[in-house]
């Protein structure tokens, strides 16, 4: 068997910066455990698997196709770095002639679109509920320790705890903050959580560049203990800011030590349009 295959560091301009993701172009069906043994070689946050939906599909020409997202140690329902990787790849490196493709996913119809500068996702938009302290105070105390938190949220659609540290704080020290992933899967162990987001407001613009807001992303129920940058926490993010801000136009930083930008527009349609770069940094072929 031979693949070929992409890794792409998405939501960036620059190589070696953003969330690296593999990409896999499949022309016939893989077998379903071959996807989780791929991305465990990959051992990226993320494996993307475009497959073709017609035999006669073909990867220049279509504008449908199929995507699954495997991380190291199971199948995910959303992501959007590597939605990302996957159209950059697309358009990029097999000069697909659609200005706007369409990926069926376990989270329904994803679209991509070429913009300028960037890659525009059309992703859903998840709302978040007040999540009462009590119930989680043993996840919060042991990932982040006696750090203030501002407001707690959950959104039971992702799976997602949002954690806002009080404003007190800024962007340096989310940066710098030591967070003990290792032992939240003994704490929260019910399937309720499977992300944990931090999140910051963001800064007047002064020596550096204004965002809205900052965030990083904690996934080790998935296997992955930081994600870089977080297509699908945006998903929840958006929405929180937003009501937050009263804004529908944001820009966001994560800030991983690889770092991130995204560019979030709330649609009239309850959906969010996320725009971000992409660099393709390496292409082979998978054999096995």
């Amino acid at each position: 068997m031979k693949l070929p295959i992409f890794v792409a560091d998405a939501f960036t301009a620059k190589a070696f910066r953003g969330n690296p993701a593999a990409v896999c172009l499949l022309e016939n069906k893989l077998d379903e455990d071959m996807h989780q043994k791929i991305a465990r070689e990959m051992n990226l946050s993320e494996t993307a698997f475009i497959r073709k939906l017609c035999p006669t599909d073909n990867f220049t020409q279509s504008s449908r196709f199929g995507l699954r997202w495997f991380t190291p140690a199971s199948e995910v329902p959303l992501c959007g770095h590597a939605t990302l990787a996957s159209a950059a790849v697309l358009f990029h490196k097999i000069k697909n002639v659609n200005s706007t493709l369409t990926f069926v996913t376990l989270s329904g119809e994803l679209k991509a679109r070429r913009a300028e500068d960037g890659i525009i996702l059309d992703l859903p938009l998840y709302p978040v509920h007040p999540q009462d302290h009590h119930e989680v105070k043993d996840l919060i105390k042991t990932a982040i320790g006696d750090t203030l938190v501002q407001d707690i949220r959950y959104s039971p659609d992702t799976r997602k705890l949002l954690l806002r540290l009080s404003d007190t704080y800024d962007r340096s020290f989310l940066e710098n903050l030591q967070v003990n992933t290792q032992s939240l899967l003994q704490v929260e162990n019910t399937g309720k959580v499977k992300g944990l987001i931090l999140t910051l407001k963001g800064e007047p613009g002064g020596q550096t560049q204004a965002f809205d807001f900052y965030s990083r992303y904690f996934a080790p129920w998935v296997g992955v203990a930081e994600d870089p940058v977080t297509g699908s926490a945006h998903t929840v993010l958006s929405s929180y800011w937003s009501q937050q801000l009263g804004k529908k136009d944001m820009h966001a930083f994560q800030c991983s030590c690889r770092g991130g930008e995204l560019e979030i527009s709330l649609r009239p349609d309850g959906r969010v349009d996320i725009k971000g770069g992409a660099a393709v940094v390496l292409e082979g072929t998978l054999t096995a």
